[in-house]
């Protein structure tokens, strides 16, 4: 019946919903909140337009290329091992959405069954507040949670590996770059950005990027009395001592940390592009 009904109708892009209780080409003749959902599948929608702030290939919109790219296969890995790991899912399946993006179906009978409630829940565990351009203020709670730690431990090199050189983003490949990265440290920080500035702007400075992020994370440790003999700053407080040592972290996770379409995944009768299906405005 659905091969027949797609050959007739040909149509340009296929949208698959939820199970209803009756036909949803019968609304109209039923009773009034009769027509209800039964069950979907459990899904996230994850677009690079939401990393246009972080990107640095040249890329906007919808459009992409490896450089940016990368930044979903972060973002897979992190949910994946969350989804199988945290929530015991089996049946988790991640497709291209055919234009800007991935797309996961979780395809596990529990998932199937969730609750609008209980798929938000499940989103909003994911969910880290990554700041905006209007109010740019994000910091972590310490201690972090254990998701967030492993999902810094997925992340970490794979941040160094593609944002940090000038053949990934450049984040530490220019003065211009790792300027602009060190007047994100707090400012309880300034003389280790200042301390830095100077070193990595001499001639005889030769550290590649990543040799900078370990000793960027070196320094920031020993500032806050964490490593070698030096104590922290005795005006310090421990929020101050807790942001410095946690800005790492944030901004791992500020380039790299999955950007949830997170109403996608809320409703069991959200429409969601069907799994290999091309997409109509790029052929994909």
């Amino acid at each position: 019946e659905l091969t027949t009904a797609i050959q007739k109708r040909r149509p340009t892009k296929i949208d698959i919903g939820a199970v209803f209780n009756h036909p949803p080409k019968d609304n109209k003749s039923l009773p009034s909140g009769k027509l209800q959902t039964q069950e979907r599948e459990l899904v996230f929608d994850i677009d690079l337009t939401d990393y246009d702030a972080v990107r640095n290939c040249g890329c906007t919109g919808a459009k992409i290329c490896p450089k940016c790219w990368t930044f979903m296969g972060m973002a897979m890995e992190v949910m994946d091992e969350g989804l199988r790991n945290d929530f015991g899912f089996e049946h988790v399946a991640w497709f291209y959405s055919g234009r800007r993006g991935v797309h996961c179906w979780v395809c596990d009978d529990g998932a199937r069954k969730l609750t609008n409630e209980a798929r938000s829940a499940v989103a909003t565990y994911f969910e880290v507040n990554l700041g905006s351009d209007k109010n740019k203020n994000f910091h972590l709670s310490s201690p972090l949670h254990p998701m967030l730690t492993r999902a810094y431990d997925i992340l970490e090199p794979r941040f160094v590996e593609s944002v940090l050189p000038e053949e990934g983003h450049g984040l530490l490949s220019t003065r211009a770059s790792w300027t602009k990265l060190l007047m994100t440290l707090p400012k309880q920080a300034n003389s280790v950005a200042a301390k830095l500035e100077e070193k990595w702007g001499s001639k005889k400075d030769s550290t590649t990027p990543e040799e900078k992020w370990v000793e960027l994370k070196s320094v920031l440790s020993a500032f806050i009395g964490k490593t070698g003999s030096s104590k922290a700053p005795k005006n310090m407080s421990n929020a101050d001592r807790a942001r410095v040592e946690n800005w790492p972290v944030e901004t791992v996770f500020k380039y790299v940390y999955p950007r949830l379409d997170i109403n996608v995944s809320k409703m069991q009768n959200h429409l969601l592009k069907s799994p290999f299906c091309v997409h109509p405005k790029t052929g994909r």
